[in-house]
């Protein structure tokens, strides 16, 4: 997968900048299929989906300890994913990440 990495890279960072950024990575990605770009494709497009749909719940609590804490929760998962693409690394997100993987393998 090292040889992957390279080509994929800019698809992967791209994928975390928004969730347009996600779809735009998507379509960088289907004509040569990399892995590198895939796996960080699905991380980004899960996290991004989870906070739209959380986001919408959250959104009803009034009180800024709960909403607070679920941006921090995002953010902290967003930074990982970002820095493991900026540096060439495919871990898994903590808690969520698997679920992406196996949610969006089709990518």
């Amino acid at each position: 997968m090292n040889q992957s990495i390279e080509p994929g890279k800019n698809a992967a960072i791209v994928a975390y900048l928004t969730l347009i950024g996600a779809v735009i990575a998507i379509f960088m990605n289907s004509e040569n299929k990399n892995a590198f770009a895939s796996f960080h494709i699905r991380q980004a497009l899960g996290i991004f989906l989870t906070f739209f749909a959380l986001g919408y719940i959250i959104g009803y609590f009034d009180n800024w300890m709960i909403s607070g804490g679920f941006y921090l929760f995002f953010f902290i998962l967003w930074i990982y994913g970002f820095v493991g693409a900026l540096n060439g690394e495919t871990k898994i997100v903590p808690l969520v990440g698997d679920f992406y993987q196996k949610l969006f393998k089709n990518l």
